[in-house]
């Protein structure tokens, strides 16, 4: 059985009929089926003029302008991907040092799918505990209780991790704008099989090749779940 994927930020491409006054949390649901909170996900242009900014979404003060959505031609999106793909360098070099002369570690999501293939035989408490004993978790593990904000290593992102550094800072510059899960202004929805690594990249591919195709106008919204 493959475990459901962990969504915490959905990209919603909002139809060109829909009010601006309809864009707030309460009215998620109502237009989208979607339970969360706008977030500020995105960052505005550089060359955003005065009388723009109400064409964005939340938009707060500050440079670079962070912002729920708006207009595409509005949002900075490659400096966004540019700006997670040197902070993902920075992490990775930090994770390499940090679980040096360990061992590769198997991800979670291998763990979670043998429990729900046969829970009775191989409890989630048991999935837990062999995911948690290998060296490379206890080294991220000891780093995040020692060196909590800035500096923390999910393990969530362990096989990200391990693929590489330049393939963690695609990842995270890819998910900086499609986020975990899209909505199409179509009502098409898109969203990995599960957190295994590759179902992630498929869902990445998917999203990005649907932004490439959208037009200046298309509005987009972030979502957190």
């Amino acid at each position: 059985m493959t475990p459901a994927p962990t969504i915490k930020i959905m990209v919603i491409c909002l139809p060109d009929d829909l009010p601006a006054q309809a864009l707030t949390t309460h009215q998620l649901d109502t237009h989208f089926g979607v339970t969360g909170t706008l977030t500020a996900l995105y960052w505005a242009t550089p060359r955003l003029r005065p009388w723009q900014r109400h064409q964005l979404i939340r938009a707060r003060k500050g440079q670079p302008t962070m912002c729920a959505g708006g207009p595409v031609r509005l949002l900075d999106l490659p400096g966004l991907r540019h700006a997670a793909a040197v902070g993902a360098g920075i992490r990775h070099q930090l994770w390499q040092q940090i679980v040096h002369g360990t061992r590769p570690a198997t991800p979670w999501p291998v763990f979670e799918s043998r429990h729900l293939t046969d829970p009775d035989r191989y409890p989630l408490d048991r999935a837990s505990e062999d995911f948690h004993a290998q060296p490379r978790v206890h080294a991220m593990r000891l780093h995040a209780a020692t060196s909590p904000g800035a500096g923390h290593l999910s393990v969530g992102e362990l096989e990200m991790y391990q693929a590489g550094q330049v393939a963690y800072q695609h990842y995270r510059a890819a998910s900086a704008v499609a986020g975990d899960a899209m909505l199409t202004a179509d009502g098409h929805h898109l969203a990995p099989a599960s957190d295994a690594l590759a179902h992630r990249i498929t869902y990445l591919e998917q999203a990005l090749a649907h932004l490439d195709t959208v037009g200046p106008e298309q509005r987009l919204l972030a979502v957190s779940l």
